[in-house]
């Protein structure tokens, strides 16, 4: 391929002896995972913050910090939904949607929604059907090959044992998830029951949306089997509810973690996820901390001038209200981002997890792997070649604005403030469910995803953040 001078990556092989193994990576999730729930400003999140912060001092970062973040707590107290119909009573496990309206205890009929009699919730509980989303596990490259204009974009998918081959993947979300209570809220709906249609795993404990956006209705989770039988009962005749959603809700200083080490110049790529979680959340995203703080541990162990640039290592507060952490971040540095050469974000070392029988087990293969990557041809070609150089199968190499104006991971706003980037990102259905335990780590994917991130951050020795953006204008990898 031809590529711009000034903007010549290389493909560069780690220094294994610097390179943490898997059981080192594995100990940092298990540690953070240990500490319980995390989300934002909950007391196992403050943890993770502290023990980011010591990991940075300890491996001799400078400039290490805390930046502080506001965003909106919220910690549910009690949900409870008690269903009365033909003299019976039924109560159905059920948990709040975050941010939702708190109630002592609305009464009120419910009503199943229809996208035809949308008035018919009015002064009613909206009994509302949720299916997460599913499409062929290779479909993004077909989307990826249209957004950016390919006749073929097979070069973007690397499965060489074909493992993606008429897959169908279950997304952790609906086609509108974050508004997923609007529709009814407009008709003039009372509360909101959603039910998790064909959700693997028939679970309720789903903590979407993520938005930290206050609802100005009440309303619940409830799972795929509870949510046909109260359908059957709405069928039958008059159905009255009674919904309890006690929460405390309000402002809170949470804190992004940043340290630094300095590089052969004073051009910056920006390494990060997000520490918070909606559960204690292995994969989402005690994963991406581990893999950061790998990254650090790999790097401080250079000399600064065999790094290439100032490394930033970001670890963002507040992804589960709404990506606080990260647009504080770009705020608070704005000015700095022309001189950011990249900015690499590592989410999620997944497990692909499949329903059998009713069962929920491993398939033995990694979740799909997303690498959204500024449409810069040399950009994209060396994180192409460090996909297959490392074996990480399953993965697809896709545009930032595959689906949508930026990539669905925590960096993406970086995209939006025209910084070049890779972010990695897995999909799994269990994301934002208390289900993400310590099982559904991909641990095979770790080492060779710290090397992956090694070799793309290496390639970028002598590549300035300007030269990056002029590459651009060169032909695409085929």
């Amino acid at each position: 391929m031809d590529r711009p001078k000034a903007a010549r990556l290389g493909l560069n092989v780690p220094q294994d002896a610097f390179v943490p193994d898997e059981r080192s990576i594995f100990d940092w999730i298990e540690t953070i995972f240990a500490r319980g729930v995390r989300r934002p400003g909950y007391s196992a999140d403050r943890w993770t913050e502290n023990f980011c912060l010591e990991r940075f001092r300890q491996l001799g970062l400078e400039q290490v910090r805390l930046e502080p973040v506001t965003l909106p707590y919220w910690e549910p107290l009690e949900s409870v939904l008690i269903v009365r119909a033909d003299d019976r009573e039924l109560r159905i496990p059920c948990f709040a949607l975050p941010h939702s309206a708190a109630t002592d205890g609305l009464d009120a009929g419910l009503v199943p929604w229809r996208d035809e009699t949308p008035d018919a919730v009015r002064g009613a509980i909206a009994l509302v059907d949720v299916p997460l989303m599913r499409f062929p596990a290779d479909f993004p490259v077909l989307l990826a090959g249209a957004v950016a204009g390919e006749a073929d974009a097979n070069w973007r998918r690397y499965d060489p044992d074909s493992t993606l081959t008429g897959v169908n993947q279950v997304l952790p979300f609906n086609s509108h998830f974050m508004a997923v209570m609007d529709a009814p809220l407009a008709a003039g709906a009372l509360g909101f029951i959603g039910v998790l249609n064909d959700y693997p795993g028939n679970s309720h404990r789903y903590y979407v949306p993520y938005d930290g956006v206050a609802r100005a209705i009440p309303g619940v989770w409830i799972n795929g089997s509870d949510g046909g039988r109260l359908r059957q009962l709405c069928d039958a005749g008059h159905v009255q509810c009674t919904l309890v959603n006690r929460a405390i809700r309000h402002d809170i200083i949470s804190y992004n973690v940043v340290g630094e080490l300095p590089g052969a110049d004073d051009d910056r790529v920006i390494v990060g996820p997000h520490h918070d979680g909606p559960w204690s959340s292995a994969v989402e995203d005690a994963s991406g901390v581990a893999l950061v703080l790998a990254q650090a541990s790999y790097w401080s162990r250079l000399a600064p001038e065999e790094r290439p640039h100032r490394l930033v290592f970001l670890l963002n507060a507040g992804h589960m209200a709404g990506g606080a952490g990260v647009h504080a971040f770009i705020d608070r540095h704005r000015t700095e981002l022309t001189g950011v050469v990249l900015e690499v974000h590592l989410e999620h070392a997944a497990n692909e997890i499949v329903e059998r029988d009713g069962v929920l087990v491993a398939s033995g293969h990694p979740e799909p792997r997303w690498w959204f990557t500024s449409r810069l041809a040399p950009l994209e070609a060396i994180v192409r070649e460090t996909i297959v150089a490392e074996q990480l199968e399953c993965s697809l190499l896709l545009p930032p604005d595959v689906f949508g104006p930026m990539p669905t991971s925590d960096g993406g706003p970086f995209h939006l403030a025209g910084v070049p980037l890779v972010n990695f990102l897995t999909a799994p259905f269990y994301l934002f469910d208390a289900m993400d335990t310590l099982d559904k780590i991909h641990r095979l994917s770790l080492v060779p995803l710290t090397r992956a991130a090694i070799r793309i951050i290496a390639s970028t020795h002598g590549v300035s953040a300007a030269a990056m953006r002029e590459s651009a204008a060169a032909p695409s990898p085929r």
